[in-house]
C-alpha cells in the first residue's frame, strides 16, 4: 500500500475557487474589421428606411471626430493614469488649464506655441496630483476633486489679470474669455475628397455610406487630430509592446510585486500621471485653438468625466476608448448638427441593436436579461413608430444616454488594474 502511493504520480494543485482558465480580451483585427462592417452596413440600411441622409454624411463624421478628439485625449490621460494606479478624477481641471494656457499663449504668440503650453499647464496639474496623492498619500478621489476645484478658481482669477488689459480688451479679451488665436492647420486630400463627396451625393445604399465616411475622415482634418491618432497609437505600442509599459502597468497590478523586482514604483507613477495631465491639456488646447479659437470660461463642459467613463468602456485600452470617445463624439455631433428629426431616426437603429442584445443575452442564458432588453426595444419601437422627431428637451441629452446606455451594457465585461486607487508606500516590497 505504501509503495503503491509512493509511486503515484503527485495530484495536480486544485485552482482557486472560482478560477478561469485566461483568456485574451482584446479582438483581432479581422474581428475588429467585421463589426465596423457590420455597423457601417447597419447604419446604411437605416438611413435608407428613414430617409435620413445626414446620419452618416461627411460633415456629420467630420464633426463627431473634433468632438471625439478632447473626450479621447482626455480618456487617454486616464489610461496613462490608471494603469499606474493613480485614479485621476482630475482630468476635468487638468484640461481647464490646458484650456487657459493654449489661450493665453496663443493669443501672445502663435498657436504652436500655445499648443505647447496648454499640454505643460496641464502637466503641471498632473504633477499636483501626482505629489498629493503618490508622496503625501492623498485619497486619489479627495485629490482629484481638489484639483478640479483649484484649476476652475486659478483661471478664473489668471483670466481676469492676464485678458482685461488695455491690450487684450482692444483685441477682443474680457474676464471670461481670451482674445481670438490664429488657426493651426489642416489638412484636406483635394482630389479625392471632391471625389467621395460627389459618390456621396448619389446616395447609393453601402457605396455613399462609405464615401462619406472616408470623406469626413479626409477633410478639413486638423493637425491636432493626427497628432492624437498618432498618440493613441504610441500609447499601445509603448504600454503593451515594451519593457517600459510592462513595469508601468506592473504597477498598477502589484506594486509591491514590481518594487521586489527593482522597479522604482515611484517614478513610473510619477512619469504615468505627468503624461496623463500632458494629454489632458492638450484635450483642454484642442479646445480652445481648434473648436473655439479661444479660451472661453467653462469650454471643457466636462469632457474629462466623459474621457473617463470612455475609458472605462473601453476597458482600460486604447483601442476600446477610441470606440467610446468615437461613440460620445458621434451621438454628440448629431444632436448638434441636426436635432431632433435626426435624433428621431436614431431610435429605429437602437431598437435593432436592443433586439440583437436580446438575443445574445437568451443565447448566453441570460434569459431575464434579454427579456428587459426586449422589453426596452418595444417602448422604443412605439416611440417611433407614433413620433416624427424627438422633442428638443431630450435632444441635448442625447451623448449622455448614449453612454449610460454603453456603460451599464458593458459593465459586467471590465477589469480595472487590480492596485488602482490604492495607497503604496515605498519600501513595502523589501
Amino acid at each position: 500500500m505504501t509503495a503503491t502511493m509512493t509511486d503515484a504520480p503527485p495530484p495536480a494543485a486544485p485552482k482557486a475557487a472560482g478560477a478561469k482558465t485566461p483568456r485574451s480580451s482584446s479582438r483581432s483585427l479581422g474581428q475588429i474589421l467585421v463589426l465596423v462592417a457590420g455597423g457601417l452596413l447597419l447604419l446604411a440600411a437605416v438611413r435608407m428606411i428613414t430617409g435620413s441622409q445626414d446620419l452618416d454624411s461627411a460633415g456629420q463624421v467630420s464633426a463627431a471626430l473634433g468632438l471625439a478628439v478632447p473626450i479621447g485625449l482626455a480618456g487617454l490621460a486616464g489610461l496613462w493614469s490608471e494603469r499606474a494606479g493613480v485614479v485621476n478624477i482630475g482630468l476635468e481641471g487638468m484640461m481647464i488649464l490646458g484650456t487657459f494656457g493654449a489661450g493665453w499663449a496663443g493669443w501672445q504668440s502663435s498657436p504652436w506655441l500655445g499648443l505647447l503650453c496648454g499640454i505643460g499647464f496641464g502637466a503641471l496639474g498632473g504633477l499636483v496630483h501626482a505629489v498629493a496623492t503618490i508622496t503625501f498619500g492623498v485619497d486619489h478621489i479627495v485629490s482629484g476633486v481638489a484639483l478640479n476645484l483649484l484649476a476652475l478658481g486659478a483661471t478664473q482669477y489668471l483670466a481676469k489679470l492676464s485678458f482685461t488689459g488695455d491690450a487684450a480688451s482692444n483685441a477682443g479679451g474680457n474676464p471670461k474669455q481670451s482674445p481670438p488665436v490664429d488657426a493651426l492647420p489642416d489638412i484636406t486630400i483635394p482630389g479625392l475628397s471632391d471625389g467621395l463627396q460627389s459618390i456621396e451625393k448619389h446616395h447609393w445604399f453601402l457605396v455613399s455610406d462609405l464615401a462619406g465616411v472616408i470623406g469626413g475622415l479626409v477633410t478639413h482634418l486638423s493637425v491636432v487630430t493626427i497628432l492624437a491618432a498618432v498618440l493613441f497609437a504610441g500609447s499601445w505600442w509603448l504600454l503593451w509592446r515594451t519593457p517600459f509599459g510592462l513595469r508601468l502597468r506592473s504597477c498598477g497590478e502589484n506594486p509591491i510585486a514590481a518594487e521586489s523586482l527593482g522597479v522604482n514604483v515611484y517614478s513610473y507613477k510619477y512619469a504615468a500621471v505627468a503624461v496623463s495631465g500632458g494629454l489632458a491639456g492638450l484635450g483642454g488646447a484642442f479646445l480652445a485653438l481648434v473648436t473655439s479659437h479661444t479660451y472661453l470660461e467653462g469650454q471643457t463642459g466636462g469632457r474629462g468625466y466623459i474621457g473617463l467613463a470612455a475609458m472605462i468602456f473601453g476597458n482600460w485600452r486604447p483601442g476600446g476608448l477610441a470606440m467610446g470617445a468615437g461613440l460620445f463624439g458621434y451621438s454628440d455631433a448629431l444632436q448638434l448638427r441636426n436635432g431632433g428629426t435626426t435624433v428621431h431616426a436614431l431610435l429605429l437603429l437602437l431598437v435593432v441593436l436592443l433586439v440583437a442584445l436580446a438575443a445574445w443575452k437568451v443565447y448566453r442564458k441570460a434569459a431575464w436579461h434579454g427579456a428587459i432588453s426586449l422589453v426596452v426595444a418595444a417602448v422604443v419601437l412605439v416611440w417611433y413608430l407614433f413620433t416624427d422627431e424627438v422633442p428638443s428637451d431630450f435632444v441635448g441629452a442625447t451623448p449622455y444616454v448614449v453612454t449610460l446606455l454603453v456603460l451599464s451594457l458593458s459593465a459586467q465585461r471590465l477589469r480595472m488594474p487590480k492596485a488602482d486607487g490604492m495607497r503604496y508606500r515605498k519600501g513595502q516590497g523589501k
